[in-house]
């Protein structure tokens, strides 16, 4: 298994690591040892549009409310038996959320 650097760079240790990330309480057997516990809190605001100006090359988002806003969701990182144990964790943000 391979997971790719994620996008929007939201964890830090996959890259270039056989690592395998499911929802926590989901055990993936004796093969494997976990590498971490990430946790994931749903946005105040939903982008469900974006609009375009061609004349100023400005992108916009639409947002709506979040009704699951501050919903956790934690997930638990794995590795096979025999890979490195090196950390994988959740991204610190900054306040506008970029990484």
């Amino acid at each position: 298994m391979y997971v790719v650097p994620t996008p929007f760079r939201l964890i830090d240790g996959a890259a270039h690591q056989q690592s395998l990330i499911l929802p926590a309480g989901v055990e993936p057997g004796d093969r494997f040892f976990r590498v971490g516990e990430l946790c994931r809190r749903e946005a105040s605001q939903l982008i469900v549009a974006y609009s375009f100006d061609l004349r100023t090359n400005a992108i916009r988002p639409k947002t709506v409310p979040n009704p699951a806003a501050g919903c956790e969701h934690v997930f638990c990182a794995w590795r096979l038996k025999g890979s490195p144990a090196a950390p994988v964790t959740m991204r610190e943000l900054d306040a506008r959320g970029d990484a």
